[in-house]
């Protein structure tokens, strides 16, 4: 196994990955979307992880070159070992992009950031034409929250104040997320993001059109994993 291979294989999606046949699908089909010159936006998580490997297999063999926005630390470390070049948001006028999503409903609103990249997701979907999201049948629900908490990204030093205001918009409850050890168990220690922030993840028993501005209106509250009619959002299943 040679270091590229060893690398992949230490990244925790990849021994993380549940209904992977239809996974490796769709990131088939959005492999097939790539061109030479492309700018994209790559999402995280683990069905972004099989979308960039396979990328990577297309664009070594093709040959192409392309430049990839990636909205966490762990897909810009995999673009590099896959020769792909990364740059920031901003830097370059962005094409399409791609992302998964961790609940979608009837009405293309969404719940992302169970894995953690929730604010970078958000900024790079926002500045986006195109964004083709990854969904196996599993994330395909008729009511949003049915089966997913909310993600909300805050302040530390104001995180009871975010949680009675949350309770304030139908929060049943808010838990503080915490980190995960080499194996994937839970730990007692809380889980800090990028931005050195704290993660609430918060179940709501009902989520009106309203709810993603209105936490994001909390004092404190950086982002939320809510989609909530974005236009530029694409559903694209294994079908």
């Amino acid at each position: 196994m040679n270091s590229k291979e060893e690398f992949i294989q230490k990244l925790e999606w990849n021994n993380n990955i549940t209904n992977i046949e239809q996974k490796e699908v769709l990131a088939k089909k959005i492999a097939s979307k790539v061109k030479n010159g492309d700018v994209i936006s790559f999402g995280s998580g683990t069905t972004s992880f099989l979308a960039v490997k396979e990328i990577g297999k297309k664009c070594e063999k093709e040959n192409l070159n392309i430049i990839a926005i990636p909205t966490s630390k762990p897909i810009e470390l995999l673009c590099n070992h896959l020769n792909i070049k990364t740059a920031n948001l901003g830097e370059y006028e962005i094409n399409w992009g791609f992302d998964g999503a961790d609940e979608v409903d009837t009405n293309k609103r969404l719940i992302k950031g169970l894995g953690g990249a929730l604010y970078k997701e958000k900024k790079n979907i926002k500045q986006t034409p195109i964004v083709y999201i990854l969904v196996d049948e599993t994330k395909l629900v008729e009511k949003l929250g049915k089966n997913c908490v909310v993600p909300v990204e805050c302040d530390i030093e104001k995180v009871e104040y975010v949680k009675k205001e949350l309770q304030k918009l139908g929060a049943i409850n808010s838990n503080i997320r915490k980190q995960k050890d080499s194996n994937g168990n839970i730990t007692t220690e809380n889980l800090i993001t990028e931005n050195g922030k704290l993660i609430l993840d918060v179940k709501f028993d009902n989520i009106d059109n309203n709810l993603e501005k209105n936490i994001n209106n909390i004092d404190g509250v950086l982002d939320n994993g809510l989609f909530i009619g974005y236009e530029n959002i694409e559903i694209i299943t294994a079908d």
